[in-house]
């Protein structure tokens, strides 16, 4: 499920201070085309013997049509020890079908809000109304560290704004005094026991305090466990910030991949076991052709890029970059619902193209993208056969598309195609045969009671077996050649609903081809 982080009541502020609007003056275009800049805010030159403490409050007025994002550049004097912004916006009533205001805020440090650059200090989006660093310590979804001279900036995102405008108050409180001690941070291991060549199950698409959620680490990692899985991966929205507190949740039976949900206005995408303290941009559209470079940044700190949720119906949550750069795509996310049906028929018509181009496929997973309670951890779940229970490893399946989704724990497959002549290949693999050898395909499940088996291809569903016994467990065969079906995946259906369109899905499989890659038509 993709999160609406605006939904809740924002909280008065009651401080006092200057006023900045998006007046002539106040502001300036900075080097990204959807950026603005805003007129400074000021303080004293540090602390005295009367204060330890200042405060300054902005109002202004984002106007319809804003840039994606504002920035309220910040002064900060020498001998701070802590920043604190406070926030809120007002919230009017709009006609039905209209957008009402939404308003995200983070900061940047003294190194600036150069794309890509090493300023980033933290980002909420909406899910906060205040936030403090310090060196030792800071608010979830931000990162402790210094607190240096220089220009420090406030960046709001206007998310949506309403046809009335989007009048915003933030305070801005620096205390003084000797900073706390820097933390070294610590992050998990890459690798856990494992069993060696084996079928590991995790879910890599989740959110804790440390942005949007609603749950601790800890909670999640309890959940994990309860949900059989074996790896997870962190991915807030925005920040690695939680990055350096999944160490002492990691075991022998949980491997704790790092992340981010790199969340852009066209679209999310899962940047899935990144190097520790890997910090991903999200300030781009679709239309800017930047993508690319922070997909290759991704790669490059051991990541997968992985377009997230890419039909969702919520504003800038469905995905507009193509599939170029994807590793994999996560066809099935959270309950299943009509946009993952959607994605599942998009999935298999980029499959076609492969085949019919010649070129790579894309392998599909599935993640939960649990935020809160009753949202179930490991539901969907991607079950990956990897060498061993190691980031690289398990990346290594996902990328092979040696895997599978399921609703459950409770749900195995086994799913796998043989020749005349003992040849066999599995999910993610090609069966090597002539055009006309006639090919076994087998499907062999367990815990799908009352579930339907679909064998799909190129060409379409070309069989569906009657129902499983309510036991849930059976086996189905069928078979075909490979000049009649380039690729075969099997599906596993809940009973329809209605008429005739099809029940929700159980489990998925990736594909597995079919005859020699020069047999293409």
């Amino acid at each position: 499920m993709c999160e609406d982080n605006h939904a809740g009541p924002v909280g008065p502020a009651d401080h006092t201070g200057g006023h900045a609007g998006l007046g002539r003056r106040a502001l300036f275009v900075t080097g990204a085309a959807a950026a603005l800049t805003l007129g400074s805010v000021t303080f004293a030159s540090g602390a005295d013997d009367t204060q330890d403490a200042e405060t300054r409050t902005v109002r202004g007025t984002l106007p319809p049509g804003s840039p994606d994002f504002v920035y309220l550049p910040v002064e900060v004097p020498a001998g701070v020890r802590e920043i604190k912004v406070s926030y809120t916006y007002e919230k009017p009533s709009v006609p039905a079908g209209t957008p009402g205001n939404a308003l995200d805020i983070g900061i940047f440090d003294w190194r600036g809000t150069d794309l890509g650059g090493r300023g980033f200090r933290g980002w909420s989006g909406g899910a906060r109304t205040e936030f403090f660093i310090r060196a030792d310590e800071a608010t979830p979804g931000y990162v402790p560290g210094p607190v240096r001279e220089g220009t420090w900036h406030i960046a709001l995102g206007p998310y949506t704004v309403a046809p009335q405008g989007l009048p915003y108050e933030v305070t801005v409180t620096l205390t003084y005094g000797e900073p706390g001690g820097v933390v070294e941070p610590a992050y998990p291991p890459d690798r856990a026991k494992g069993r060696g060549r084996a079928w590991y199950r995790g879910d890599c698409h989740l959110h804790s305090w440390f942005s949007d959620g609603r749950r601790t680490p800890a909670e999640i990692a309890a959940l994990a466990r309860a949900a059989g899985l074996d790896f997870i991966n962190s991915s807030e929205h925005n920040t690695h910030s939680a990055h350096a507190h999944w160490a002492d949740l990691a075991g022998d039976d949980l491997l704790i991949m790092l992340g981010e949900e790199v969340t852009t206005r066209n679209g999310h995408v899962v940047a899935l076991g990144t190097d520790p303290g890997t910090f991903v941009d999200w300030r781009y559209r679709a239309r800017d052709n930047r993508f690319g470079r922070f997909a290759r940044q991704i790669r490059k700190a051991g990541g997968l890029v992985v377009p997230a949720h890419p039909h969702a119906t919520c504003v800038g949550c469905n995905w507009k970059f193509g599939f170029g750069e994807a590793d994999a795509v996560e066809v099935w996310n959270g309950p299943y619902t009509p946009d993952d049906e959607v994605t599942l028929a998009d999935w298999d018509s980029m499959l076609v193209a492969s085949v019919r181009e010649g070129r790579d496929w894309i392998p599909a997973m599935g993640n939960s993208d649990a935020h809160r309670d009753p949202d179930p951890v490991g539901s969907p779940q991607t079950v990956v056969l990897a060498d061993d229970l190691t980031r690289e490893a398990i990346q290594e399946g996902i990328k092979a598309g040696r895997s599978y989704v399921a609703e459950s724990k409770n749900v195995s497959l086994t799913f796998g195609v043989s020749g005349a002549k003992g040849q066999h290949a599995g999910i993610g693999e090609r069966l090597r045969v002539d055009r006309n050898t006639p090919v076994t395909v087998r499907l062999e499940a367990s815990g799908a009671p009352r579930c339907t088996v679909r064998f799909v291809t190129d060409q379409g569903v070309l069989f569906t077996s009657p129902p499983l016994p309510v036991a849930g467990s059976g086996v189905v065969e069928w078979r075909t050649t490979p000049s009649y079906a380039a690729y075969v995946r099997a599906e596993l259906r809940h009973e329809a609903a209605v008429g005739p369109l099809p029940g929700a899905l159980a489990a998925f499989t990736n594909p597995i081809f079919l005859g020699r890659q020069t047999d293409r038509p």
